[in-house]
């Protein structure tokens, strides 16, 4: 166990790797040096770890593990400041709904999961789901009409915080009964002439984007394709006859319908949680460290 690691550890060895000395961090922090010295001999000791070394002219340098103990401790205190923030929002009541946002193209169970973790932080929080394609989530969290969103990378803008949690491998949808889904794997060539039934690209252009350059550098260049609005209509199109698609791996239900990777391309759906940085229920950074971690053990 590490319960003697205490907030104060991090503070004060931070001050240090950040100001790269004992006299200028000591100022900061608004204590004696000698004081802080001895938190940092003591932390050191403990834990067994190097932050910085003495050089001969009595400046410090910084190892390895300081490097990356400046990002560790930035974390761990930003941390105590949204748990505290969000404990106090609570107490005053002040979070009463929670608007939260799913893309088209997001996982419905990954949006689940992200509802259930912030019932277990306010159970009778009454939680508003908004579906809509991710372009226009963004500019709901950036006007304020809702507090989050999960939405579909890329996407980029300074007034968000914007943080990836889910990565979805695309596969190809085809029918069960075509020739090509003997093979256990298409070919990129196979998708010259098949792919042909795509989510419209003023849903998402950005992502749309993404995709036209992942087909081109695998040499599939697409030039007529028939449209649709949602997720579902790709595979009513597909069970219709109208070509292949792309869809995520493991979302395809109908009976008529299978999927396939293709050979040596590693291409993915990438979802983000994404929120306003300035404005923002205080419990919204805390669900997402709970839906990182929950989620993290999914992936292990």
């Amino acid at each position: 166990m590490n319960d003697w690691v205490e907030f104060r550890h991090f503070k004060y060895l931070l001050a240090i790797v950040e100001h790269k000395g004992f006299r200028a961090a000591a100022e900061s922090l608004h204590t004696a040096q000698p004081n802080l010295s001895a938190q940092a001999r003591h932390f050191q000791e403990i834990a067994g770890v190097h932050l910085f070394r003495r050089s001969s002219d009595g400046r410090i340098q910084i190892t390895d593990t300081g490097v990356a103990f400046e990002a560790i401790a930035r974390n761990v205190l930003q941390a105590r400041d949204e748990a505290l923030a969000a404990l106090v929002a609570i107490e005053r009541g002040e979070i009463h709904s929670l608007r939260l946002g799913c893309g088209l193209c997001v996982s419905p169970e990954l949006f689940h999961l992200a509802c259930e973790a912030h019932k277990k932080l306010i159970p009778g929080c009454q939680i508003w789901p908004v579906h809509n394609d991710s372009v226009r989530l963004v500019q709901e969290v950036i006007s304020g009409d809702i507090d989050a969103a999960l939405v579909t990378l890329p996407v980029s803008d300074d007034r968000l915080q914007i943080e990836e949690i889910w990565r979805n491998r695309l596969m190809v949808c085809l029918r069960a009964n075509h020739p090509l889904a003997a093979l256990p794997a298409l070919q990129p060539e196979h998708l010259q002439e098949n792919l042909s039934v795509l989510i419209d690209p003023q849903r998402h252009p950005d992502a749309h984007a993404v995709l036209l350059k992942f087909l081109e550098a695998a040499g599939v260049h697409l030039r007529e394709y028939s449209r649709v609005s949602h997720p579902h209509e790709l595979q009513e199109l597909v069970k219709e006859g109208y070509g292949f698609a792309l869809v995520c791996e493991g979302t395809v239900h109908d009976a008529e319908l299978t999927t396939r990777p293709v050979a040596g391309m590693d291409w993915a759906l990438r979802t983000a949680f994404a929120y306003n940085k300035q404005s923002h229920p205080k419990t919204i950074p805390v669900l997402l460290r709970c839906l990182k971690k929950q989620l993290g053990v999914f992936r292990a």
